[in-house]
């Protein structure tokens, strides 16, 4: 009776994969445990059985395998064992309709994946190369079906097995909730050779090389390199050249494989960063001619944007459902595209069509930034020239839940930069354009400071503007602000001006030196990111 309840509480471990993306190497590994059984493909024959596909050892497969699906899985993969824990190896495609739903309900489950471009190359040998037959589309829907049931199960790539293995084992391990055993990996051990003061290396091979008695009937067809291997080899540095008539499928596959590989854990130093407002996590964005995720805001690497920095760009806020002088800000566009000589630019309508259905999808009508970009567009190959842009311009919506960017309450310290700003003699400022080198240089040098932000002079050293917004200091009831010759004539500084004349105020636009802004009696930035900023202004030079 004991034994017999032992087996009962076998725990049942289901790995869930493409075809050639070493899952029969992690079976291998996982089936050097001491306490653990292990089922390679235990739905095969069921697969085989509903989707009726032709395979060269499918007879024998069907005539030696369980092909009822609810005995497979209650009876074999869920049945009584002899070990603590059942490892199933499972390729994703198998789970065919019909299935009990104590399949993905009950054990533990993990998604191992790999790169279709390293999958592909040898894909042909046994079946032929069809998006079904990968089956990373099933992948997705079974990761997405665990998470639903509250249990998202681990991801684990390919890669991460060839490179470290060890540090991806105990890691899988960990997040299944078993304990690692050294087992799984191979061992080297070094000692000492007295005679010869020499070390000797032992080397203890993960599994043995050839056929095993776990392997399913198809092994011969499927399990050649795997069976000459005695571990996870490293990547192949440079990867077998690609067959193209493959590129097609290869398109349809790397979306499902790279939405996968976002959940894999990071353990390098590529770690995700917390983002400022986590919210954002998740928002919608406008790229091109339609809304996608934040992940899929993308644009072509034949983008002007990134061929060259080829583009124009506003900053817009939204309050309480309004946006902050949108027709101003589309002016400045507008006028910033035809400097640049912009062929097929959308129209007037068709951007805001976009403002306005990008903000509804989000629900954003208050606290939000949007970052408003219209690049030159796609080429038809890399290259400076704009004749090569024969696609129309790529517009981009980006809008993001964002408080205001500086401290009003306890101001904001500036150092003055040795980076000038640009000249209308080179690049004119009055096209908002997205080549922000000059101002990035400034921040840098702001940053490397531990300034918020950084002063900008003209060529003959006079204040032009801050690396990011426009500058206005006070003294003596007067209102002073720098000629827009070398600064950007910033719409919310127009905005400023006109209310500091309604009000009655003095206002001077002139050239002003350093010297006259450390002496000022206030100073004050504005941009549209949040309007006016209130500074209890530190200047360091």
């Amino acid at each position: 009776m004991a034994a017999e309840q032992k087996q009962e509480e076998v725990e049942v471990i289901h790995s869930w994969s493409a075809p050639r993306s070493l899952s029969t190497s992690l079976m291998y590994a996982f089936a050097q445990r001491d306490d653990i059984e292990v089922l390679d493909e235990p739905l095969y024959g069921t697969f085989l059985n509903v989707s009726g596909v032709e395979r060269p050892y499918r007879e024998d497969v069907l005539s030696k395998m369980e092909c009822d699906g609810n005995k497979v899985v209650k009876e074999i993969v869920y049945g009584p064992g002899g070990k603590k824990y059942r490892f199933c190896k499972h390729i994703a495609k198998e789970r065919v309709p019909g299935l009990p739903n104590d399949l993905l309900q009950k054990g533990k489950h993990f998604i191992l994946i790999q790169n279709p471009l390293d999958i592909l190359p040898s894909f042909d040998e046994v079946v032929p190369p069809l998006f079904l037959e990968l089956g990373l589309g099933e992948l997705v829907s079974i990761y997405s079906e665990l998470c639903a049931m509250g249990k998202p199960p681990p991801v684990i790539d390919a890669v991460d097995l060839q490179q470290n293995p060890e540090a991806t084992l105990r890691g899988l391990c960990q997040d299944l909730d078993i304990p690692f055993q050294d087992a799984m990996l191979r061992q080297v051990e070094t000692f000492f050779e007295a005679k010869t003061f020499q070390s000797i290396h032992w080397l203890f091979l993960q599994w043995e090389a050839g056929p095993k008695p776990i392997d399913g009937i198809w092994a011969p067809w499927w399990y050649k390199s795997v069976h000459n291997s005695t571990g996870f080899a490293p990547r192949r540095k440079y990867p077998r050249p690609f067959p193209f008539s493959f590129y097609d499928l290869l398109e349809q596959s790397l979306p499902f494989y790279n939405l996968l590989r976002r959940h894999v854990k990071q353990t390098s130093y590529l770690l995700t960063p917390p983002l400022p407002v986590p919210e954002n996590e998740k928002l919608l964005a406008w790229v091109g001619d339609e809304i996608v995720t934040r992940e899929n805001a993308k644009v072509s690497v034949f983008d002007s944007i990134v061929q060259g920095g080829d583009g124009v760009w506003e900053g817009l806020r939204v309050y309480n459902g309004k946006i902050f002088k949108l027709e101003e800000h589309l002016d400045r566009m507008f006028d910033s595209a035809k400097a640049l000589a912009f062929n097929n630019v959308p129209t007037r309508d068709e951007i805001k069509e976009a403002i306005f259905r990008t903000l509804n999808a989000n629900g954003m009508f208050d606290n939000t930034h949007i970052r408003l970009t219209l690049t030159r567009g796609k080429k038809v190959t890399s290259g400076m020239s704009p004749a090569f842009n024969r696609y129309g311009c790529t517009l981009i919506v980006l809008p993001e839940w964002k408080p205001p960017v500086y401290d009003n309450l306890s101001g904001i310290t500036l150092v003055t930069a040795t980076t000038r700003r640009n000249s209308p003699n080179n690049l004119d400022s009055k096209i908002h354009h997205n080549n922000l080198l000059n101002n990035i240089l400034a921040k840098v040098e702001g940053n490397n400071a531990n300034a918020d932000d950084a002063i900008m002079l003209d060529k003959d050293g006079y204040v032009s503007e801050t690396n990011a917004t426009n500058i206005f200091l006070v003294k003596k009831g007067h209102v002073l602000t720098p000629h827009a010759d070398y600064c950007l004539p910033g719409i919310t500084r127009a905005t400023v001006m006109e209310l500091v004349v309604k009000e009655k105020f003095v206002l001077e636009e002139r050239r002003i030196s350093l010297s006259e802004l450390h002496t000022a009696d206030e100073v004050f930035s504005s941009f549209s990111i949040e309007c006016i900023s209130r500074n209890n202004l530190k200047i360091r030079n």
